[in-house]
């Protein structure tokens, strides 16, 4: 199983709202076999809380032109780690101090990377 054709394009939206806030480090993974719960997994980051809370807003706003609202968000008040549940597609936004830390792309670096442009 691969992921949905709209989880991809979701994807490339939130990727693209995400650069246009100067996001760091866009990667994106498909780990639709190895979760149930969504198909891509969208990682970025910021330099700053404050261009993480950019970010996120960024990435909501886009979300919600293509008439997806986030189900579930996490960690917006601190903006160091914010989690967007989209269902179909999960977004990272994180600052680059706690990317390096968790190393989300090595957890997921046997997923295949969803293609961005």
């Amino acid at each position: 199983m691969t992921a949905t054709d709209r989880a991809v394009e979701l994807t490339r939206a939130a990727a693209a709202a995400a650069e246009d806030k100067l996001a760091q480090d866009v990667i994106a993974f498909d780990v639709s076999e190895q979760l149930a719960l969504t198909d891509v997994f969208l990682l970025c980051s910021g330099s700053s809380p404050r261009q993480v809370k950019a970010i996120q807003d960024a990435v909501e706003e886009k979300m919600i032109e293509l008439g997806v609202k986030a189900v579930r968000r996490e960690g917006e008040r601190e903006g160091r780690w914010v989690l967007l549940d989209f269902q179909d597609i999960v977004v990272h936004v994180q600052h680059q101090e706690e990317r390096v830390f968790y190393a989300l792309e090595r957890l997921w670096s046997d997923c295949p990377v969803v293609t961005l442009a």
